[in-house]
């Protein structure tokens, strides 16, 4: 029961708050079994990555409209309808009974006949849902999988019927956790060893060296390994795009847009701790996770800095061997891993590229002559992304894209790569190489 109490608790968080399910779940999943744990987590991403398709179902049982019902009571019909019809371990009367439990407990008594009557006919009539109509593409897309009929049209436009529902699946998925190994600290497997000896699985990667993917953590800060600094969690993209800049040790690096610092680790790993990293940004709650971060690893060349990406510092004038502008973005790449960022509306991305296109114009002053600018996102829109380098070089003749050299599936890129998460099983993203010539 605890586990969809607590499931219960991180919704609410999101939805009362605005909080993001990761964070929220951060904290409650302290104190519960890795089982547990587990469930609850399972749940939470599930209720949020088909919630859509969920209401769609529940409202045909349900005489009142989801969004008229009194919270907490639409989640807790959700957490009992995405237990029944997508979990095959957890019995249907189970489902039942512990939904109307929750509804007990939130102080809903009278409402548990209504969970009670919903749940049960939802288990009875389950093997004869009723068709999403499909004579709108875009909209039976957006039902069956959950996500807003803006961006389903979007993808549509950008890679067909066919990659684009792969897109969507992909991002119901919940992929295993990726550990990138402190080789400043241990090896690969070392770092193996000590997560197998905690009950992890862990693999590596089947293309990305140093890196490990893991399964069964439950809370990844109580693992010794973690606690000890041989590894971080950062998914391969994000490290490919510190691969890039094909760093050397004793090089001078700025991280503008740093928090929470993976890039940074990246950096200072790549270059055998030997050289200085500014990593930046401009809450000091954020820095001071960039500092914990690398005293844990035992990464000394690491400095966190106050700093606004928009504006001018001039003591840092020409004077990096790379800028890396991991720029704010709308995050759509990352969907599999942060679901609520689907509840986002098309305006609120509008203003983006104008913030991205700023901290790049000025992060481009810090680049010594010869020096890289290292351009990326955590989405796939091309307007936050080839858009956005394409204008910068447009006005800046003494920066052109770079050749480089990944490993796995991208291979040589001729200045710019974009990542597919159906296609290369990452993040999706966006890298983008300048160099300075003058």
């Amino acid at each position: 029961m605890s586990a969809r109490k607590e499931a219960l608790a991180v919704l609410t968080a999101c939805r009362v708050r605005g909080a993001w399910a990761d964070a929220a779940l951060g904290t409650h999943l302290r104190g519960l079994s890795p089982a547990d744990a587990g469930l609850c987590s399972r749940i939470v991403y599930g209720v949020i990555q088909n919630e859509t398709l969920l209401d769609f179902y529940l409202s045909g049982f349900c005489s009142q409209k989801l969004d008229h019902l009194q919270p907490p009571l639409a989640d807790i019909l959700r957490i009992g309808a995405y237990q029944i019809l997508f979990l095959d371990r957890v019995p249907d009367n189970a489902a039942v009974h512990t939904s109307v439990e929750l509804a007990k407990g939130a102080g809903r008594g009278q409402a548990a006949g209504l969970v009670n009557a919903v749940l049960r006919r939802l288990c009875r009539e389950k093997e004869a849902l009723p068709a999403i109509p499909d004579r709108d593409e875009a909209k039976y897309l957006s039902i069956r999988y959950s996500h807003p009929k803006w961006l389903v049209k979007r993808l549509l436009a950008l890679l067909g019927r066919e990659g684009a529902e792969a897109f969507l699946i992909n991002s119901n998925s919940q992929p295993p956790a990726a550990a990138q190994v402190n080789t400043c600290r241990c090896s690969p497997e070392e770092a193996a060893r000590a997560l197998e000896a905690e009950g992890i699985r862990a693999e590596r990667h089947s293309w990305l060296p140093d890196c490990l993917l893991l399964q069964g953590t439950g809370d990844l800060e109580r693992l010794q390994a973690f606690r000890e600094g041989m590894i971080y969690i950062q998914d391969p993209a994000a490290r490919l795009a510190v691969l890039a800049a094909e760093l050397r040790p004793e090089s001078r690096v700025l991280d503008v847009c740093a928090a929470p610092g993976g890039k940074s680790f990246a950096a200072a790993i790549a270059m055998g701790d030997k050289g200085e990293i500014v990593s930046c940004d401009l809450h000091e709650n954020k820095l001071k996770r960039i500092r914990e971060g690398a005293a844990r690893l035992g990464l000394s060349s690491i400095r966190a800095e106050a700093a606004d990406g928009r504006v001018f510092r001039e003591e840092w004038a020409d004077a990096f061997d790379l800028v890396l502008v991991d720029a704010p973005c709308s995050g759509l790449g990352i969907l599999r891993k942060k679901p609520d960022i689907r509840r986002k509306r098309a305006d609120d991305l509008f203003a983006l590229p104008v913030v991205q296109n700023a901290i790049l114009e000025n992060a481009a002053r810090y680049v010594r002559p010869g020096g890289t600018l290292l351009y990326s996102t955590c989405t796939i829109l091309p307007e936050e992304n080839e858009e956005v380098a394409d204008a910068f070089l447009g006005t800046h003749p003494e920066f052109s894209r770079e050749r480089f050299t990944l490993p796995g599936p991208i291979g040589t890129a001729e200045g710019q790569a974009a990542f597919w998460p159906h296609l290369h099983d990452t993040d999706g993203f966006y890298i983008c190489r300048m160099t300075r010539r003058v």
